[in-house]
């Protein structure tokens, strides 16, 4: 079986750490077995999704050398293949019309709340004859979810876990307004893409339940899928702006180089003995979800720091230049810039990020800080 993998991001804002995690385990997954890599912009929040952020996605899996295959997939392009495929169901009588107005959803809500239960749709319209619907309310459609046994994921990380049936509520496929759910269009993408594996979030777990009996709804086969723990800050909590950077440009902004975060995200949730230094090609080489943890991981700046250093006196000089002449804000001219060249090499086993070394060149940069002979 040939591994294809994806990540698909939202674009409703910058690319984040813990995503840019998930699309390096996806890509060293698919990398490590020869498979291909996939990238899907779940851009179906209209309100939200912006092309600078779409922009901004791609920037940074470029600049962390993280290519994909194919041509990106935007899923709201896929709409109205989604709401046919719902229709379908509703035909084979595996999803159904509800025509419950809000008034009466409220009122389930409340009703289950009084009695301890969760909140949850009950099955008003699931049998019910659709030449009983009122006339002026659109109706969405629903899954008929299983009313009895349980649902199983056998997860590549947290392991085999079960929810029983009669938790989940038949939820929503398409819209009253024609637009289909997340869960639904999620789906239909990976099964069309032909993926057979998702790594993730393990926010993404309970979402993984009704997803499954989507995919059974449909006869499709259901791809393997790890959960991996979301990363933490330093303090142990979750990570979150407090705790410094988070997107993708702001690391490369605060002078760290692309294999150094990468070496870093890749230790956060997968591991390869006491290795700690990783290079690219020994990511690919040894990379599979045997080594996955469940356990949650801290990002600790420091050690960043400290690969970053490793990794800039590993760099040629002549790329470092590049690096460092596209942070100097003032033109520096070709004198200076081979007398940069000659000292880099020197400055940079005294530097943790390109911040650092920028700041230590101007001994070469500034004329007023040139060394006297």
């Amino acid at each position: 079986m040939s591994i294809i993998t994806r990540f698909a991001p939202s674009p409703t804002g910058f690319l984040h750490i813990g995503g840019a995690r998930t699309a390096l385990f996806n890509w060293l997954l698919a990398r490590h077995y020869g498979g291909k890599f996939l990238l899907r912009i779940e851009d179906t929040d209209r309100e939200r999704s912006t092309q600078e952020a779409v922009d901004a996605i791609f920037r940074g899996l470029e600049w962390l050398g993280i290519n994909w295959d194919d041509e990106p997939v935007f899923q709201f392009s896929r709409a109205k293949h989604h709401i046919d495929l719902a229709k379908e169901l509703v035909e084979s009588g595996k999803a159904y019309y509800c025509y419950c107005t809000p008034e009466e959803l409220e009122e389930m809500r409340e009703n289950a709340k009084n009695r301890g239960e969760s909140p949850k749709y009950n099955g008003l319209w699931r049998d019910r004859n659709p030449k009983d619907a009122p006339k002026d309310i659109k109706p969405v459609i629903r899954l008929k979810t299983p009313l009895d046994g349980e649902t199983t994921v056998h997860d590549i990380v947290q392991g085999t876990v079960t929810v029983a049936n009669n938790q989940l509520d038949d939820m929503v496929l398409v819209r009253s307004d024609d637009t289909p759910t997340f869960m639904l269009s999620v789906v239909v993408d990976d099964h069309d893409m032909n993926i057979t594996h998702v790594i993730r979030g393990d926010d993404h777990l309970t979402n993984t339940f009704r997803q499954i009996q989507i995919y059974k709804a449909f006869g499709w086969k259901i791809p393997e899928f790890g959960h991996i723990p979301l990363i933490h800050g330093p303090d142990g909590a979750k990570l979150s702006k407090r705790h410094g950077a988070l997107g993708i440009e702001e690391y490369k902004k605060m002078g760290f180089l692309p294999e150094a975060i990468c070496n870093c995200l890749l230790r956060l949730g997968w591991s390869h003995g006491d290795d700690e230094i990783i290079s690219r090609a020994q990511a690919i080489e040894w990379f599979t979800t045997d080594n996955l943890g469940k356990s949650a991981s801290r990002l600790d700046f420091a050690k960043l720091a400290n690969l970053n250093q490793h990794y800039m006196k590993e760099t040629d000089n002549n790329r470092l230049l590049e690096d460092l002449l596209a942070i100097i804000e003032d033109k520096i001219s070709e004198e200076k810039q081979k007398r940069l060249l000659a000292g880099v090499n020197g400055l940079k086993q005294r530097s943790k990020t390109m911040l650092e070394l920028k700041d230590i060149a101007a001994i070469y940069t500034d004329d007023a800080k040139k060394p006297t002979i």
